[in-house]
């Protein structure tokens, strides 16, 4: 029992000691891997720094300042391990990489997947950062473009998050993608009304509105006859094309419009439905005098109506005694 206790001892010594030797490396080696990451982040934010004036390359000074992170970063480590294991040799871990590298392909797909559609949304930019998009049923400005994820702002305040696959893969409406942005509206006047002068009224009140554009200047169309009504579609242009320009220029022109075209006697009906109220019995059915269907009673009362199985009947009876007297 002895002997056992004493050989292990013997072992955790030599642990101990072959732990103090590599002590002094292993201090140096977590320095120069800090050292690798801290110069890799500030290379990064160089990057960004040197491209955020540009818009055009804005998202391209993201891309580089993460691969080039990251690059620095795994350099670190790997002179990092060169001095805690002086036999170590990058070969060795490149190849450890790749027989790994299938299991780990298929363990983290769907990240991969994320992280590579990001690094194609930041070089292709479908969109940028502070544009406004529509994805689905998610609407807002983006925040952030991830390598995973990218980040939007909704205008209620709240922030969505949307794998970067979804995004590459599926349609994105960009509304901040030109400089201007056409809206429209779609406005009812009566049918007697003169559709002309309606139309010269609305396109007054368009151009008494400041939002509106001039050039592209902005036009009304007939576009329905409705029901109860005759729409005419109203459409301008705004700069810039951000929600609340969209927002406050739509307030705006409804506004103008409903106000010109009262003023000047322009019917603006609403629907409008009639209901009857049939309260008729198999014993009053067809008297005009019981009616209460909406219009008025009338001085004679109608006949009821013969069923068809009566009248048939009376018309045979009537051709039999046609041919009885032709026989006789």
């Amino acid at each position: 029992m002895k002997a056992e206790i004493s050989i292990v001892w013997k072992k955790i010594q030599s642990m101990i000691d072959s732990f103090m030797i590599m002590l002094p490396n292993i201090v140096l080696a977590l320095i120069v891997f800090a050292f690798f990451y801290f110069v890799g982040g500030q290379i990064k934010r160089v990057v960004r720094r040197l491209t955020r004036n540009h818009h055009q390359a804005r998202n391209l000074g993201l891309v580089l300042g993460r691969l080039t992170q990251s690059a620095i970063v795994l350099v670190g480590l790997f002179v990092a391990l060169s001095i805690v294991i002086p036999t170590f040799k990058a070969g060795d871990l490149i190849q450890l990489l790749g027989i790994s590298g299938v299991a780990i392909g298929f363990a983290f797909r769907d990240i991969l997947q994320n992280f590579l559609a990001g690094i194609l949304i930041l070089l292709t930019e479908p969109f940028r950062i502070d544009d406004q998009i529509v994805f689905k049923n998610f609407e807002g400005t983006v925040e952030n473009i991830e390598t995973r994820a990218t980040t939007i702002l909704t205008y209620d305040g709240r922030r969505i998050v949307i794998p970067n696959a979804e995004l590459f893969t599926n349609s994105v409406t960009v509304n901040t993608a030109f400089d201007k942005r056409r809206t429209e509206y779609d406005v009812g006047i009566g049918y007697n009304d003169d559709i002309d002068r309606a139309k010269k009224l609305m396109l007054e009140a368009l151009y008494s509105v400041n939002e509106v554009l001039k050039d592209p200047a902005p036009d009304v169309l007939v576009v329905e006859l409705a029901e109860s009504t005759v729409n005419i579609r109203v459409r301008w242009w705004i700069a810039p094309p951000r929600r609340i320009d969209d927002m406050r220029s739509r307030d705006k022109v409804i506004c103008a419009i409903k106000k010109k075209l009262v003023e000047n006697g322009i019917d603006l009906p609403y629907p409008t439905r009639q209901i009857l109220f049939h309260d008729q019995t198999e014993e009053t059915d067809g008297d005009r005098s019981q009616q209460r269907e909406g219009w008025p009673a009338g001085k004679s009362t109608v006949p009821k109506p013969r069923s068809i199985g009566d009248s048939w009947g009376k018309q045979a009876l009537g051709r039999s005694q046609q041919d009885g007297n032709g026989q006789s």
